[in-house]
This record gives C-alpha cells, structure tokens and sequence, in this order.
C-alpha cells in the first residue's frame, strides 16, 4: 500500500482511480465494508483503490481539545486500511490552506486535476471545502460534468443500531469493552513505543511498561484486562492502566501495563496493548500503601478475567 503525502506528491502516475474520502476514525465495520466495496469496483475497473484521509482530522483543527477523542492515530489506522486490500491512502494536511479552499476548487484540484477520479464514494452527509460549502449534492452535479461516478455509503447495522465512531466512543467511555468490539471487528487497543517512566511503579512492587501514545485525550480510562502484542515470542497477559495517576498526584495522561508473570528490557519497543475488559474507573487513594492494596486486587481481578475469558491457544 502506497501512501502520498500531501497534494503536492500527487504524481500523473496516480491519475485514474476508484476513490473514499473520510476520517475512518477506528476503521470500523462500517468503514471495512465501504473499501471492501470500494476495493472490489477498482478491481472491477482495473483501477487502484484510493483513501484520501485527513491529519489532523477537521474536528480537530476546528474545535482543539474539545473535539471528539480519537479512536485510531494515523499509525494505527494504516494496518487496518492494508488489511483491506486498499491500494493507496492520500493523507492530506488539514491546515489553514485546505481549510480556507473554496469547495469547487477542492473538486477541481483534487478530484479532477490531483487524482483522475473515475468514481468517488462518500457519506450523504460528507461536507468540505470554505464553511463546509461542498456537499454530496455538490460532488454528483460535479462527477455528471467532469466523468466520474458518485455514491454514498451504505450504513452497516449491528444488534439494531448503525455502526459509527460516535457510537464506539460512547460505548468505550462507558467501559462496554465487548460492545466497541463488535462494532470495531477487534478489540480495541492503544498502541506505541516504551519510554522511561517514573517509575512509580516498580516502587510499588508491580512494573510497568509506559507507552507514548502521543495523543491529548484517549476515550477510555481506568484500568483494564489487556493482551499486549509486539513482544518477541508472542502476546502476553497484562493489566493496563489508563489515567493520570491522581494517587501519585500525576496530571499528565500515562498508558500504562504491568505484563503478569514477565520480566524482560522492552524500552524503545513498539506495543500494542488490546484493551479486553474494563475492572474498575481511575481514582484517588489517600497513600501510595492504599495503592499498592488496590494493585494487588487488580491483579486478582485481571488474572481471573482473563483465565475465564481468553483461549490462549489461539493467540
């Protein structure tokens, strides 16, 4: 899978292809089918299938840290959009620029001129360009005069309910782990690169790896039954913590796992960590001894979960 960065990478090369613009925040089940589909029309034209995709997302440079927490970092969206046989992902930068192009000139520019797209699909309710000016209306009356094809997507329904991003996140803040997992088609994880902690807790008798995740605000917190990948020899059993240790007096978020019955050096090393089951929420303790007690039931708690729940067999 190819990735072009920016309109400027454009090259003629990638003129002429079947195309999906959107967040794909998660890369749900109904954003798997929208390229599973849209995979099959490219073969069926012989063309490469594109997904044109935004960093940061639009909500993002609009609202800041009011926006929606994020499902999926550009870093973990780009596995599950190769898994669905895509051929391309054109990663745009969202910016004052893009922000500001009139909704014509996005047309022109990237659909036409950019990418030669012969057929284009978006959600009823895609906007873009200046004050959100372009629409799907927009986008049909510009494909019946410049060649290409227009179609929106089909909504993919789960236990009676449309799957979305809105829905996960609000199941994940919910701690409802198995119901974000159905709609997902996966467990939902946080994955990134071991960095040196505080420490805080070796001190306490249980420690962790800590993984920079780069993000402000993940939609969950609070302390979890886990599976982490990226291990030499497979995954492992752990307790993960998401949070901003307030027993410690902590204010910056930490993502943290304690790997149950594992002792080895994983600093600089790219995790995975598959959240399962959420145990309890994040709070305060009055001493770092109350803690450690607390810790020690976790532990209880998470070895349980997972004995029960887990068939290690397939792992």
């Amino acid at each position: 899978m190819e990735l072009i960065r920016g309109l400027v990478n454009l090259k003629p090369r990638h003129r002429g292809t079947v195309a999906s613009i959107g967040n794909f925040d998660g890369v749900h089940l109904g954003h798997r089918a929208v390229l599973q589909d849209l995979v099959r029309r490219a073969k069926s034209m012989g063309l490469p299938a594109t997904v044109v995709l935004f960093e940061p997302q639009p909500q993002e440079y609009f609202a800041g840290p009011k926006a929606p927490a994020r499902l999926t970092r550009f870093m973990e969206k780009w596995p599950e959009l190769k898994a669905t046989g895509v051929d391309r992902v054109l990663c745009l930068k969202f910016d004052r620029s893009l922000a500001a192009m009139p909704a014509e000139d996005f047309i022109a520019r990237l659909l036409a001129q950019g990418l030669g797209v012969r057929h284009l699909t978006v959600g009823d309710d895609f906007r873009f360009g200046h004050d959100r000016r372009g629409d799907f209306g927009m986008l049909k009356a510009a494909g019946g005069n410049l060649g290409f094809e227009v179609a929106d997507t089909t909504s993919v329904m789960v236990a009676a309910e449309r799957v979305s991003s809105t829905r996960i996140r609000a199941l994940l803040a919910a701690g409802d782990m198995e119901g974000a997992q159905a709609l997902l088609g996966r467990p939902y994880s946080l994955t990134g690169r071991v960095m040196h902690g505080e420490r805080l807790g070796r001190r306490l008798g249980f420690p962790t790896v800590n993984l920079a995740l780069k993000r402000e605000t993940p939609p969950v917190s609070g302390i979890f039954a886990a599976r982490v990948t990226g291990l030499a020899g497979g995954s492992r059993d752990a307790a993960a913590y998401i949070g901003r240790r307030p027993a410690a007096g902590g204010t910056e978020l930490v993502v943290e796992a304690h790997l149950l019955d594992y002792d080895g050096d994983l600093y600089g090393r790219r995790l995975e960590v598959q959240l399962l089951q959420r145990l309890r929420d994040d709070r305060h303790f009055d001493s770092l001894d109350g803690l450690a007690a607390q810790v020690r039931l976790d532990l209880i708690a998470t070895r349980a979960w997972l004995d029960e729940n887990v068939d290690r067999k397939t792992d």
